[in-house]
């Protein structure tokens, strides 16, 4: 017995094959895409806005958790490079006393003319050379007693500025050399 036509054509609702109307030849049985969505012209037609906008938003959000983040890890690999060039300073003013029997004038006498991590020169102040109003110039803490006893050995930080005391605030940043070299970091820390 023949299979009326209307049976032909007819394909179950979840079936891979679909008719597709419009096509070249009327009635050819094509493989259907992977969306159940065929034919509304959302398959393969790339995202939507608000997709791109929630994907977008997931984006900043992450970067806004994650540049702080990295930023604080700058800094504080830079306080340490600081610290460390500050400790190696020390060292060298230390062997410069025994070869030469008095501190250095300047740190170019040592041969050093590398900047702080941020691009700024190290700052350093012979008391003995200073003259008799060296205590003015020397960095103090908050009871503003001077640091050191013998000279003062820094780098101004990120800011790139510093004053005598250690309590103002443009000199929470700084990296010096305190207790005569028992203390070198952070001035806030000290």
């Amino acid at each position: 017995m023949p299979v009326p036509r209307s049976e032909i054509f007819r394909v179950p609702r979840h079936s891979s094959n679909r008719i597709v109307s419009g096509s070249p030849a009327m009635g050819e049985r094509q493989a259907a895409m992977p969306c159940e969505l065929q034919g509304c012209g959302a398959c393969g037609q790339g995202f939507t806005l608000i997709e791109m906008v929630i994907a977008v938003a997931m984006l900043a959000t992450l970067a806004a958790i994650a540049i702080p983040i990295y930023q604080s890890y700058l800094d504080q690999a830079r306080n340490t490079a600081a610290a460390a060039d500050i400790s190696v300073l020390q060292l060298k003013i230390q062997v410069y006393v025994e070869e030469e029997g008095k501190l250095p004038d300047s740190l170019s006498d040592l041969k050093w003319d590398q900047p702080d991590p941020w691009g700024h020169p190290y700052q350093y102040l012979n008391f003995a050379d200073a003259g008799p109003g060296w205590k003015g110039k020397a960095r103090k803490d908050r009871f503003l007693v001077p640091l050191n006893s013998t000279y003062d050995l820094y780098s101004n930080g990120k800011d790139g500025q510093s004053k005598p005391p250690l309590t103002v605030k443009v000199s929470k940043d700084d990296i010096l050399r305190a207790n005569d070299g028992a203390f070198i970091g952070l001035a806030s820390m000290f």
